[in-house]
């Protein structure tokens, strides 16, 4: 498993520790534990709208679900994942010549500077202690084209306040500890300090989840 250069902390290296024994186990049962979120992988193309020829970087892309809905529509995709196992299920399972996947970081990204016309992270963001969410989003915005378009896939809370509190119960059930922080964030505030401006959003999934589309913020000049 890739670690990151740059000097990290003991809590962030608990979690990698975490994030490799944890999907080491999850990976041959992947899948059918995150069946209900297969609906959203074309719902997320289609939201996306990049336009033909696009290079596709799907962070974090575990079994490769969302990378080969992707694909599948003729887009250039890379798949970058920590975990050695979950690469293994998505390789096997991969019959597209225009997708390739690789072990890495997404806190600390093996690609140059806007490389990319779409970054994509969906369903991953709420697993990261918060201090590996930040990096990741500011190596989302760094390896993305000015142009670009950056894609965010997460769980969200439905508006009505039943609803709030049985989707939340029901998720925290199966989820972390990461979960019940990030749920009580201010994602669209971070993503803003992070340097991306939410352009669009769909709720999915009943209101447990939502698609948030984002541009790199343009930095003023004096």
């Amino acid at each position: 498993m890739n670690r990151p250069n740059a000097t990290i902390t003991d809590d962030e290296k608990a979690y990698y520790s975490l994030v490799e024994k944890v999907f080491g186990i999850l990976a041959p049962f992947y899948d059918i534990v995150t069946a209900p979120f297969s609906s959203v992988r074309e719902r997320v193309v289609d939201f996306t709208r990049a336009p033909e020829g696009s290079r596709i970087l799907d962070i974090a892309t575990g079994t490769g679900k969302q990378a080969f809905a992707f694909a599948k529509r003729g887009y250039d995709v890379s798949g970058i994942d920590l975990s050695e196992a979950m690469l293994k299920v998505a390789k096997k399972k991969n019959r597209y010549p225009n997708v390739k996947f690789e072990v890495g970081d997404a806190a600390n990204l093996p690609f140059e500077n806007a490389s990319f016309d779409v970054a994509c992270i969906s369903f991953a963001l709420h697993d990261m202690l918060l201090t590996i969410r930040e990096k990741t989003l500011k190596e989302m915005v760094r390896v993305t084209r000015a142009e670009g378009t950056i894609v965010i896939i997460d769980y969200s809370l439905p508006e009505n306040k039943i609803g709030r509190s049985l989707i939340y119960r029901l998720v925290k059930l199966y989820e972390g500890k990461f979960y019940v922080e990030f749920i009580h964030s201010d994602l669209r505030g971070l993503l803003s300090k992070s340097g991306i401006k939410v352009t669009e959003e769909r709720s999915v999934l009943i209101g447990a989840a939502r698609i948030l589309k984002g541009a790199r913020e343009i930095e003023s000049r004096s």
